[in-house]
């Protein structure tokens, strides 16, 4: 009686099914890296424009409530002045990450304690704000001019506030 012969199935080798697995890890990490950048840069984007709507704000209720007030920067976000006669700025104090579980935001500054705004919503103080994060290389800053308290966005760059046409 003679065997039948057996046909191969078409088919894919052990080998050429580990360099598949392995190509798709790749792709994966550096899809899930970038990932990572994209969301670093959007919490930089977010807290920049936050920073820049706190200051709005606080005009708004200064010039509403027709008398001056303040608002003191801290790491989370615009807050209540503490221990000062001036009273805080009405619905102006906002945090930088609302919604965001962990920002983590980074903000340095040179504003003073409390920035003050008039009666008629000027700002009566001026500085810079950096505003960065891990996993990103871009720095925000927004700067308050004196004496009319103009506030600008940019990019932080060689020291110094540069204005970025991406805003």
């Amino acid at each position: 009686m003679a065997r039948p012969e057996r046909q191969l199935q078409p088919g894919f080798t052990l080998v050429e099914l580990l360099v598949v697995v392995a190509l798709l890890g790749l792709l994966t990490t550096a899809g899930l890296a970038q990932i990572g950048r994209d969301f670093a840069r959007e919490r930089v984007e977010n807290a920049s424009r936050r920073l820049a709507l706190g200051l709005e704000l606080g005009r708004v209720a200064a010039s509403r409530q027709g008398r001056p007030c303040g608002l003191r920067l801290s790491a989370s976000g615009w807050q209540a002045p503490a221990g000062s006669n001036l009273p805080a700025c009405q619905d102006a104090q906002l945090d930088l990450a609302e919604g965001v579980v962990d920002p983590a935001v980074r903000i340095e500054h040179n504003l003073p304690d409390q920035v003050r705004f008039s009666s008629n919503g000027l700002v009566l103080d001026g500085g810079t704000v950096r505003v960065a994060a891990a996993g990103t290389d871009l720095v925000r800053c927004l700067v308050m001019s004196l004496p009319l308290g103009v506030v600008r966005l940019g990019r932080w760059q060689d020291d110094s506030c540069r204005p970025d046409a991406a805003l």
